[in-house]
């Protein structure tokens, strides 16, 4: 039994001379004498954090055994594990989710342990107590604990019996329609429906009136089940723009409880946090006491052990707290938490801590989560492979990730790509080093949300730390425009681009406007056109190269940019604009050209002969994401009204309801129940009464 003692934190040099706390005196020690770490362990989940436990345990002396699925054969965590076993097929429910199949592994190895990351099985008793079973430690909090808290309604009744502030909300066993309904008007509307098991924003949907309550209900449970395989719900009283800050919790055997400071993660779409930054901004000392205690409080209530997380909705304007949940895991964001400790919290999970001093808290650090998804498209998820990868580093920059260029977002798991931690002395700098880093994470192949954080991370109100749950809802007419125009310089460069790769670039694709001819070469006369297409629209680019060396643009018959002989190394173009050295990173995917430079990024259309620009259509009854019907609401000769829901599709454990563009009468469904639907397929079809 591990034992973790500090008697003091000293002080070393980390990012490029900035001071900060370490953690490689803590004194680490078996209770027990015998000072062994686990010598194998195996880790029961993919992508990044599955590699997260790995670069720790590879740090501590201790060999990793990966497991996988069919689409995750090739994946980065496979490789950077000692050894790896396939486990099933790609669907969760028949690979990572088969507790079985990983004790098998787990024994056949010879592994010791089993770390469950979080989602999956992190949270489930039945495999804690599998691994009990089997003679295998879970590395995790103790069985009893996990069942405490796995259940909202179980929890909040702990939680007040150890006197922990609890929102007003039904919590009962009772799951009828009409007991669930009379508790909703009991409390009064809005409402919000949560799944008793599990997190993510799966199964939690808001209520605004009684008529929205059996639609919104069905759907949550729904969506409960195929993530949690439960779907009782519980009813609580939504509070308009509350602050979600929570408190990082670690327990050990000897019934020492500690907290690690709270984490701020009020900006969120979908009840999923985006941005994440700790410590809380506009936290006072008081505040920050009396959040903590109630958050050892609740760790103490349930004997916890381990890493865990309490999370509570705080009122912004009198500073009045509720209870939330508790996470009987590791968090998404716990990297923000160990940047301003400086603690390893896997190597305190794989230690097991205790007797600790106070730790000191270290300057400021923000989290974002860079997703596969469209912002501008409901933050649907997106699916496909990078084609073109290129995350930040540096000084103050972490990159937790589990993909690499070249890899495939899959459909049957989350969409995250990356977790990008940035640390600094104070909130400004910290904010600052966010932006920028976000101005040099490069994404080609999918839709992402890197655009969208950006104009999140540089929000007035954002900056000014004036974050609540419904922040993106309220500002989503700054937050989710559409991208204006490309300039004539990003027209400009793109030209010039073409110009110098042409007959260099793409050479093997005959299809590429770099194999092609658009008129004679360059060299050879002094002129040549090129057509662009930013959006919907065609844009001509006149290159003319003169006598003093310089490239002249016309632009659709206008002036453009004036550029001196520009240089391309690889896929970096750099060139004299206006006496000015502008640096871009071209990259060229399918029909369009990917402009990075000065923190923005342009996409243009090539002058393919087969370009079609096809705008997803708001009310169409394409396939919004590749995904899999899970329900459909119509028959062939019903008749429908506008917004009426026609069918529910499912796109890694979250629900998209298509709904009638128009009233009229339903001609045709084109995929049956349980269907895998690839991304703008169509549907269904309305003969439509306009």
């Amino acid at each position: 039994m591990w034992r973790l003692s500090v008697r003091r934190v000293d002080l070393l040099t980390t990012f490029g001379g900035r001071r900060a706390f370490s953690t490689t005196n803590l004194k680490l020690e078996d209770a027990t004498g015998s000072n062994r770490l686990f010598k194998k362990i195996i880790i029961a989940n993919r992508g990044e954090i599955a590699c997260r436990v790995m670069r720790t345990a590879k740090r501590l002396g201790v060999k990793t055994v990966a497991v996988y699925s069919a689409a995750d054969a090739s994946s980065a965590h496979v490789n950077m594990a000692d050894e790896a076993h396939y486990i099933g097929p790609a669907p969760s429910k028949d690979s990572y989710l088969r507790g079985d199949k990983i004790l098998q592994i787990a024994k056949a190895t010879g592994a010791e342990a089993v770390h469950p990351g979080y989602g999956f099985l992190s949270e489930n008793a039945a495999f804690a107590q599998q691994c009990a079973d089997a003679g295998v430690v879970f590395i995790g909090p103790p069985i009893p604990a996990i069942t405490a808290m796995g259940s909202k309604a179980a929890s909040k009744n702990i939680m007040s019996e150890a006197a922990v502030p609890q929102v007003p909300g039904y919590h009962g066993e009772d799951q009828s329609f009409e007991v669930l309904e009379r508790e909703a008007d009991k409390i009064g509307y809005p409402v919000l429906i949560k799944a008793v098991l599990g997190g993510g924003g799966k199964g939690m949907r808001i209520v605004e009136s009684k008529d929205q309550l059996r639609e919104m209900l069905d759907s949550a449970r729904r969506e409960a089940i195929s993530s949690f395989g439960d779907d009782r719900v519980l009813v609580e009283k939504y509070l308009l723009k509350p602050r979600h800050v929570e408190f990082q919790v670690f327990g050990d055997h000897h019934g020492n409880t500690v907290h690690l400071y709270e984490r701020d993660c009020s900006v969120q779409r979908r009840h999923q946090k985006v941005i994440e930054e700790a410590p809380a901004p506009h936290m006072t000392v008081d505040l920050r006491n009396k959040m903590g205690e109630a958050a050892v409080a609740a760790a103490r209530a349930v004997n916890y052990v381990g890493a865990g997380t309490v999370e509570f909705i705080l009122d912004p304007k009198s500073n009045q707290f509720y209870f939330m949940e508790m996470n009987t895991r590791l968090q998404v964001e716990h990297p923000i938490t160990e940047l301003i400790t400086g603690v390893d919290l896997v190597e305190w999970q794989l230690r097991v801590a205790s007797g600790q001093e106070e730790i000191p808290m270290r300057g400021h650090a923000f989290e974002a989560r860079i997703y596969a998804e469209n912002p501008m498209n409901n933050f649907l998820p997106g699916t496909g492979k990078l084609h073109h990868l290129s995350p930040p580093s540096g000084e103050g920059v972490r990159v937790d990730t589990g993909v690499r260029q070249g890899d495939e977002v899959s459909v049957y798991y989350d969409p995250m790509i990356a977790k990008l931690a940035v640390w600094d002395t104070d909130r400004n700098s910290s904010l600052n080093r966010l932006k920028l880093a976000l101005d040099r994470y490069h994404v080609v192949g999918l839709s992402n949300n890197i655009e969208f954080l950006k104009r999140l991370s540089t929000h007035e109100s954002f900056v000014d730390g004036q974050v609540h749950t419904g922040f993106i809802s309220d500002y989503a007419g700054e937050l989710l425009r559409e991208e204006p125009p490309a300039t004539n310089l990003a027209l400009s460069l793109a030209s010039l681009a073409i110009v110098k790769m042409d007959g260099k670039y793409s050479a093997h694709d005959d299809r590429s406007p770099f194999g092609i001819p658009d008129g004679k070469r360059f060299g050879h006369a002094h002129e040549r056109v090129i057509s662009l297409q930013d959006r919907n629209d065609t844009v001509k680019v006149r290159v003319t190269y003169g006598k003093n060396g310089r490239y002249h643009f016309k632009i659709d018959g206008r002036d453009g940019e004036s550029v001196g002989e520009g240089q391309m190394n690889g896929n970096e173009l750099e060139a004299k604009v206006n006496d000015r050295t502008v640096k871009c990173k071209i990259v060229q995917h399918d029909h369009q050209l990917h402009l990075f430079y000065d923190g923005q990024t342009v996409e243009l259309g090539l002058p393919f002969k087969d370009y079609n620009a096809t705008a997803q259509v708001k009310g169409s009854l394409l396939s919004p994401m590749p995904g899999r019907v899970v329900k459909i609401a119509v028959a062939v000769g019903d008749k429908v009204t506008k917004g009426m829901p026609l069918m529910t599709m499912e796109a890694m454990k979250m629900e998209h309801t298509i709904r009638a563009p128009s009233d009229g009468v339903v001609e045709s469904i084109n995929y049956k129940l349980n269907d895998l639907v690839e991304e703008k397929k169509q549907l269904l079809s309305i003969k439509s009464d306009e």
